[in-house]
């Protein structure tokens, strides 16, 4: 097929041999798939912000680092310098939740570079070599929807000990090959420590497991991992390995109402003897 004009300089400089078809068009970008040298890999092209349907909400790019103040400001601002950084800010996340998440044993897609917007990675095919269908297209059993499901909340568990949240996880964005389950697209990945919606994005994307897993086993439906997951998480106890039983309760205490009016009129009585201090000082100063 002919080359498309963002993979052109990737041919020019031999990173890329030949574009052999279109694998997937979708809300952020556009995947190829390529031919590097002896190996078959995927090309992925990021759209312009006004072409793409997933928008970087502030949500998602909360607590993303800049690399320094005036791109900060500009990037506040929202000027066309602010902008084309905004840009390369979301598609470098991707890039580097893949490397760091690869490192730490998350399976995704192995990545080989970023080029000028275009994403060099692994191609996550089935045992004939084809490219790995979507979970949402596969028909489960029972006895898969289990596994499958157990083993996607330890890859969560494995991505939040690594610091990062996917932030947009679903049936929509795991691959399946031969040896299960793989997570993909992570433009929207959020700092777990630096991100204050980290924690709902994280229940959200455990729920969405446990919605489609539980059309095939329906007691799934019924688990609380996210929250278990999360309040391990917040004591500084989550390891790769942590037990989890899928159960969450809630402690609630009830509210010393007295202490805290004790403390409302201690804080009350501090700043009226300031402000007779002060009334004393301007007092002897006349």
């Amino acid at each position: 097929m002919k080359t498309p004009k963002r993979i052109e300089p990737l041919v020019e400089d031999g990173l890329v041999d030949d574009v052999i078809r279109q694998l997937k068009s979708g809300k952020e970008a556009t995947v190829y798939v390529v031919q590097c040298g002896d190996e078959i890999r995927c090309a992925k092209i990021y759209k312009e912000a006004n072409q793409r349907g997933f928008h970087q909400a502030v949500n998602y790019t909360e607590g993303r680092k800049v690399k320094n103040s005036r791109q900060a400001r500009a990037m506040e601002k929202g000027s066309r310098y602010g902008r084309k950084e905004q840009e390369a800010a979301w598609q470098h996340a991707e890039v580097d939740a893949l490397y760091k998440l690869a490192a730490a044993g998350v399976r995704v897609p192995y990545p080989f570079g970023f080029y000028e917007g275009v994403l060099l990675m692994e191609l996550v095919a089935d045992e004939e070599g084809q490219p790995a269908p979507r979970l949402n297209d596969l028909e489960l059993t029972p006895e898969q929807a289990r596994e499958f499901h157990a083993f996607l909340i330890r890859q969560v568990v494995l991505m939040l000990c690594a610091g990062i949240v996917h932030g947009d996880l679903s049936e929509f964005n795991v691959l399946v090959d031969g040896r299960g389950p793989v997570i993909i697209d992570l433009p929207q990945a959020v700092d777990a420590a630096a991100n204050n919606n980290a924690s709902r994005m994280l229940e959200r994307d455990v729920e969405n497991l446990a919605v489609y897993f539980g059309q095939f086993a329906s007691e799934l439906l019924a688990t609380q991992y996210g929250k278990e997951i999360w309040a391990i998480y917040q004591r500084g106890e989550l390891l790769p390995d942590t037990p989890l039983t899928g159960r969450f309760h809630q402690i609630e205490k009830r509210a010393d109402v007295r202490s805290v009016l004790r403390e409302i009129e201690a804080v009350r009585d501090d700043h009226a003897a300031k402000l007779r201090y002060q009334q004393l000082k301007r007092e002897e100063g006349r």
